[in-house]
């Protein structure tokens, strides 16, 4: 008798963390608020470059870039030729940065633009929109709003 009453113990314990775990993670969805950034102009680019970059030509894209208005901050990854840059859609587009970017030091490279389908989706395009997680948040969203 004594083993089974500790055995229930064990089940109800187990049982009572994962309840209240659950309710946990239910009361923060269903309280937790979109971020909100007041940075509605600032927007992510990429320029794919299609020859090799070194060192010194890293530094050179970097400073060209840093001349052309608009420019905030990049990252060049310079195994992949892939540069990824933020800039004020106020003061330039990506197209225009392009441009002025490639007559400064005349690369071979392609602008990257985003895949139509990609573009217009609503969530996060990592976020797989028939995963368990997302129509579960999705759903205490709705019954809680």
């Amino acid at each position: 008798m004594k083993i089974n009453r500790k055995v229930k113990i064990i089940a109800g314990s187990i049982l009572g963390i994962f309840v209240l775990l659950f309710l946990v993670l239910v009361v923060h969805i269903a309280t937790a608020k979109p971020v909100e950034i007041d940075n509605a102009s600032l927007q992510i680019s990429r320029i794919d470059f299609k020859e090799p970059i070194d060192s010194l030509k890293a530094k050179e894209i970097h400073r060209n870039l840093k001349k052309i208005p608009g420019v905030k901050t990049d990252r060049l990854n310079q195994e992949t030729g892939v540069l990824v840059f933020f800039h004020d859609t106020k003061v330039a587009n990506s197209q225009t940065i392009y441009n002025q970017l490639i007559a400064m030091g005349n690369y071979k490279a392609e602008r990257f633009v985003v895949p139509q389908a990609i573009a217009n989706k609503k969530v996060c395009p990592v976020m797989n929109d028939d995963s368990f997680s997302y129509k579960f948040s999705r759903g205490i969203q709705r019954i809680f709003n």
